[in-house]
């Protein structure tokens, strides 16, 4: 059983990953013409955060409340 608290932030931490991610992901995407390596290191690492962030959301649905 884990407390209210560190439910909270493994939550907010995967919301944080994913959303950056997904933001590195069209930035990379976007500047893929400029600088071509720039934007493939953009793209990796957000695809790994957004991975990051839905492996956390997994995480918190198997966490269960304490009293």
């Amino acid at each position: 059983m884990a407390s209210r608290r560190t439910i909270a932030r493994v939550e907010r931490l995967a919301w944080i990953l994913l959303y950056a991610g997904l933001l590195a992901i069209v930035l990379g995407l976007a500047t893929r013409s400029a600088h071509a390596p720039s934007a493939w290191t953009l793209i990796v690492a957000g695809a790994v955060l957004a991975a990051a962030g839905t492996a956390l959301i997994w995480v918190r649905s198997r966490l269960e409340p304490g009293d």
